[in-house]
């Protein structure tokens, strides 16, 4: 099982773009997302590919989620 994340677009650089996944610094492909991306986009990032792109709603709710379950399993 593979599990998306979501990232926030800080750089794209033809089909490689810089993402900014929960502060950690990440790049990722286009190759199978077959649209472009732009700046500030939130976009699911999956094995080194992005898959989606996401309304900015949807990504920082997924985020937040992705924190709860992070700081229940540090306690």
């Amino acid at each position: 099982m593979c599990l998306g994340v979501p990232g926030l677009v800080t750089k794209v650089d033809g089909a490689v773009v810089t993402l900014d996944v929960m502060g950690t610094i990440r790049t990722a492909r286009l190759d199978l997302l077959g649209e472009e991306v732009a700046l500030g986009q939130y976009v699911l990032h999956q094995l080194g590919f992005i898959t989606a792109v996401l309304e900015e709603e949807e990504a920082k709710a997924t985020i937040k989620l992705f924190e709860q379950i992070l700081s229940s399993v540090a306690s």
